[in-house]
């Protein structure tokens, strides 16, 4: 038998694949109740509004909106993007703007052109999953910096960057999700926002901002985007795939123009433009502004959700020391802990025997953590599913809670 391990490079003798993936073909088999995906509700896509924007732009552009584009995007998009984040108080223009294939490959892109093999990067801890999978795959370093109620600690950050800076390291950028962050739901409160900024500019740091539902806020105020607050020092990615729909596959990377050309130049390697037929339904889309309107459809259906999922975990979960849960003010995860004598990765084959399904924590996590932890996602299930499969994990929970010291955690 071939041994194809000796052909291949050292990069993709490194890469692993995506636990959340990974669970996702246990989750698929039938009568699953799965909070697993970060699955928008699909019963809310504009299907209407889609054909109609498709069949006036086949009508109106076809032949230019179904050949290639340019790897930038597609202008009209661009321009309009730019004046959606103007409205924030964002100083950009669209030469500021990429379109890319969703903000994942806006993720692929950073790790492209930031990170060499052995490059420290900081982020939150826990922190996305895809983004611990685009960085390790170009060889970062990630460390983790815990967080609390408010976000990154940004004390504990300080004081890693400088411990760094004693072994002669700095670190090439640092990772944040600073709006219902995934995977704990939590917004980083804008004193630790402007900590952020202040250290990055002390210490002469790139951040990356990464905003996929900065929109879908339920409840309390709308804090300042990282970009809003130093254009000069943040790179931030925003995907439509929670905002709007997932199967565009588009999002777009904005910053200073010197970084945005360097994407450019490592997006033409990889898919030369991302979809221009999508992009010219979507440019109509916004031009005719669709888009808020969906945005309020789309917070008023999560709110209810998240709200019953809240209010069920209340009423089933078991009284136990330890057992806690975040309340997201908007997004679409909330991430659970539990007693530290739990393991959620152990726990989690007894809750498919349930037929209920989550993410173990420990996908989460740069470093080594999370065991005892778990995220859910309120934005896909239906009412009736939510409380079922709340029913299902409290009962998974309660037979773990009573196990022997040999599912306990060991440091």
């Amino acid at each position: 038998m071939t041994n194809y391990d000796q052909f291949l490079s050292n990069n993709a003798m490194g890469m692993k694949r995506s636990e959340i993936r990974e669970l996702l073909k246990l989750t698929a088999k039938p009568g699953i109740i799965s909070f697993a995906g970060g699955l928008p509700a699909p019963d809310l896509f504009p299907i209407d509004d889609i054909k109609e924007m498709s069949r006036i732009v086949l009508e109106r552009e076809g032949k230019t909106a179904l050949q290639y584009g340019p790897t930038e995007g597609d202008n009209r998009l661009r321009e309009e993007l730019a004046k959606m984040m103007q409205k924030e108080g964002v100083n950009i223009t669209s030469n500021h703007v990429l379109i890319v294939t969703s903000s994942q490959q806006g993720l692929d892109l950073i790790g492209k052109i930031f990170v060499d093999p052995g490059d420290v990067v900081l982020t939150s801890r826990p922190t996305y999953v895809g983004a611990i999978q685009a960085f390790n795959s170009y060889g970062a370093k990630m460390l983790g910096i815990e967080q609390d109620e408010e976000g990154t600690q940004t004390d504990l950050l300080e004081v890693e960057i400088v411990k760094l800076a004693a072994k002669g390291n700095k670190p090439k950028f640092i990772y944040e999700i600073p709006d219902f962050q995934n995977p704990s739901g939590i917004t980083m409160s804008l004193n630790r926002r402007k900590e952020l900024i202040r250290i990055a500019e002390k210490y002469d740091l790139i951040i990356i901002e990464d905003s996929p539902y900065r929109q879908l806020r339920f409840e309390g105020k709308t804090e300042p985007a990282l970009i809003s607050m130093n254009s000069e020092r943040v790179l931030s990615l925003f995907t439509f795939s929670k905002i709007l729909l997932p199967g565009f596959r588009l999002g777009w990377m904005a910053g200073p123009n010197e970084l945005i050309q360097k994407a450019v130049t490592a997006k033409q390697s990889v898919d030369l433009c991302s979809p221009p037929f999508n992009q010219a339904i979507l440019y109509e889309y916004l031009n005719r502004g669709l888009l808020e309107k969906q945005i309020t459809v789309i917070i008023k259906a999560y709110k209810e959700k998240r709200d019953f999922m809240l209010d069920k975990l209340e009423q089933y979960m078991p009284k136990l020391p330890g057992l806690k849960w975040t309340h997201p003010h908007g997004g679409l995860f909330l991430w659970v802990t539990l007693p530290e004598n739990i393991d959620a990765g152990e726990m989690f084959h007894s809750a498919i025997e349930k037929k209920v399904a989550y993410v173990v924590g420990t996908a989460f996590y740069p470093d080594s953590g999370g065991a005892n932890s778990f995220r859910m996602n309120f934005s896909f299930s239906s009412m009736a599913e939510i409380e079922e499969g709340v029913k299902r994990l409290a009962q998974v929970i309660e037979g773990w809670s009573g196990r022997s010291e040999s599912s306990i955690i060991t440091p």
